[in-house]
């Protein structure tokens, strides 16, 4: 079920604020499917989601290896009947106050993230939400 990103409803939104594991999938070089698991936010009036992670990390790599304009990707949260994806165009973000920003978010929703000097945020345009919350 498709719902326009501009005016999602309460429990919809509430959904996204419960603490839920996500998988992100991004495309390899190759075209392949790169699915893990991750934690999430997502900023409804920005229509930004957020990722932290490692700059090693495959994903990250993915999406830098996509180019400057970045890499359409998905997340998607799973809780028995309720599910919800975001899709949109992802860039990889490495200045202090973006990964700032996305590690006070991860602390909301998470936990407080554990020191790592190599954080980078993968950030999600989003331009396109389904499910059923």
């Amino acid at each position: 079920m498709a719902h326009d990103p501009r005016a999602l409803d309460d429990a919809f939104l509430a959904f996204w604020r419960e603490r839920h594991i996500a998988t992100l999938t991004t495309l390899r070089p190759d075209g392949s499917p790169h699915v893990v698991p991750v934690g999430v936010t997502f900023d409804p009036g920005t229509g930004i989601a957020r990722v932290i992670s490692s700059r090693t990390s495959r994903k990250v790599r993915n999406v830098l290896e996509a180019g400057a304009d970045g890499q359409r990707v998905a997340v998607c949260q799973v809780d028995r009947a309720r599910w919800s994806t975001l899709e949109g165009v992802a860039v990889v973000r490495q200045e202090p106050e973006a990964v700032a920003e996305a590690e006070r978010r991860y602390a909301e929703r998470y936990r407080e993230p554990r020191v790592n000097p190599d954080r980078v945020v993968v950030e999600i345009t989003v331009d396109r939400v389904l499910g059923r919350a």
